[in-house]
């Protein structure tokens, strides 16, 4: 089920307030935590951990609906 926009916006607002635990995918530019290894969602395995791009992408993915096919949308 998709999140509510309101939802992704606290989703958003959460990763911002914590930018130092989380970093963005190379890859599909997925916001994930900063111990994710390889990427659940395109197998990836680079990543930004800067918090200033962080903190950019969480604005950018909060503030659009979703478009990403997650593992969770093909099972």
């Amino acid at each position: 089920m998709e999140p509510l926009p309101s939802e992704r916006f606290a989703k958003a607002r959460e990763i911002a307030s914590n930018p130092g635990e989380y970093q963005v995918c190379e890859g599909c530019e997925s916001i994930v935590g900063l111990e994710t290894i390889v990427c659940p969602n395109c197998h990836s395995y680079r990543f930004d951990g800067d918090p200033i791009r962080v903190v950019d992408q969480a604005i950018l993915l909060g503030s659009r609906e979703k478009r990403s096919v997650t593992a969770e949308d093909l099972a």
